[in-house]
């Protein structure tokens, strides 16, 4: 494991590095990723060297690559954005971006870590998200974490000649912390 932050069973958070950009830009420009995020257009290799040089200097979040234990792989990216005082929330997103490993619960294990670091590590009272209504198999992730379905933001997102709506899902560190004990 190289640069382990955080370790599960069989995967791990790493820091993003400049190098990664090839492997990034590929997981953003894939049609079947691109539907299930704000992308609407291919992200050149400018652009994403562009953002990950930018990673580290907001105090405001946190990004991390996801690898595979046994592989040191890097299969996908998560973080922690809008991350302040004086409400301690913080908007997550994730991207299990390597087809090969999609569907596998590899994207539970990095949310539990990832939650975990923001209520432990951060000391957050509330992690929210957003997610489309055509991303099935996230909205039963995120639930099987324990988030809450708080609201719909009705046709927010156009993709694939319809409109789709957004759910707008959140966990108080209370409802982690119940969790876990049970």
């Amino acid at each position: 494991m190289r640069n382990a932050v955080r370790a599960g069973r069989r995967i791990y958070f790493r820091p993003l590095e400049v190098e990664d950009f090839e492997v990034l830009q590929g997981f953003a420009n894939d049609p079947e990723n691109q539907q299930y995020v704000t992308l609407h257009r291919p992200l050149s290799r400018v652009q994403e060297r562009e953002w990950l040089e930018g990673l580290g200097k907001k105090e405001s979040e946190v990004v991390f690559g996801i690898a595979l234990t046994e592989e040191d792989r890097l299969i996908g990216t998560c973080g922690l954005r809008g991350i302040g005082l004086p409400n301690r929330a913080g908007d997550l997103g994730i991207m299990i971006g390597d087809a090969r490993w999609q569907g596998k619960g590899l994207g539970t294990e990095a949310m539990r870590l990832l939650v975990a670091y923001g209520f432990e590590t951060l000391n957050l009272n509330r992690i929210e998200l957003r997610v489309y209504a055509n991303n099935p198999r996230a909205i039963r992730c995120y639930e099987k974490v324990g988030f809450r379905r708080e609201g719909v933001l009705r046709e927010a997102r156009w993709w694939a000649g319809r409109w789709w709506d957004a759910y707008a899902y959140g966990m108080l560190v209370g409802e982690w912390k119940k969790g876990i004990d049970d």
